[in-house]
């Protein structure tokens, strides 16, 4: 039976099942058949939404770098970003990826003028009295290992929280940190594709 998932990938966890020492992982939030496995990745140090599966005609379609389904982040950043950093950022900039230097893909990107409701970061991001902070939503279709992180490095405006809230059209609307739901097939299909 195919079975399809969404989950809030808490702070500090690895998107794994197999044990690591001294790190948490998904095991220790979430119970699934053998078969389902998170299709992409969130970095330990990353939170928010994740898709799960055993579909694997769907992993693949969704892993296939020809795939260009949306993958929307919410980021602060330490500074106070202006809106030809955003611009900077929507351009593409230039990263290094497996040593070699990458030039992203176009994407989209808006500065926040509120910060958006989330849930509390445990343990909460460093406060600096000197220091503003700024959100930004950015919209990737490609996903090089720690590509936010490494786009804000570029702009010189470090990311401090990262927060997954869209693919495609599914969203974390609902869920908090350690939370799950399960989707039908239909649902999976025309929100990830729509």
């Amino acid at each position: 039976m195919l079975r399809y998932f969404i989950v809030y990938k808490p702070f500090q966890v690895l998107t794994q099942f197999s044990p690591e020492e001294g790190k948490k992982t998904l095991k220790d939030f979430f119970s699934f058949s053998l078969d389902v496995y998170p299709v992409g990745r969130l970095d330990y140090d990353s939170e928010g939404l994740l898709f799960l599966t055993n579909d694997t005609q769907l992993n693949y379609r969704l892993l296939n770098p020809r795939s260009h389904y949306e993958k929307e982040y919410w980021v602060q950043m330490e500074g106070a970003v202006t809106p030809a950093v955003v611009s900077q950022l929507e351009a593409g900039v230039t990263i290094h990826v497996n040593g070699k230097v990458y030039q992203t893909k176009k994407c989209k990107a808006e500065l926040l003028l509120n910060s958006p409701e989330v849930p509390e970061r445990i343990p909460p991001i460093r406060f600096r009295k000197d220091k503003p902070t700024s959100w930004i939503s950015l919209t990737l279709i490609e996903g090089k290992n720690r590509q936010v992180r490494k786009m804000t490095a570029a702009v010189g405006f470090p990311t401090l929280r990262l927060i997954r809230v869209r693919l495609g059209n599914l969203t974390f609307e609902g869920l908090h940190p350690g939370a799950i739901k399960e989707l039908s097939a239909e649902e999976a299909y025309s929100k990830l594709f729509s």
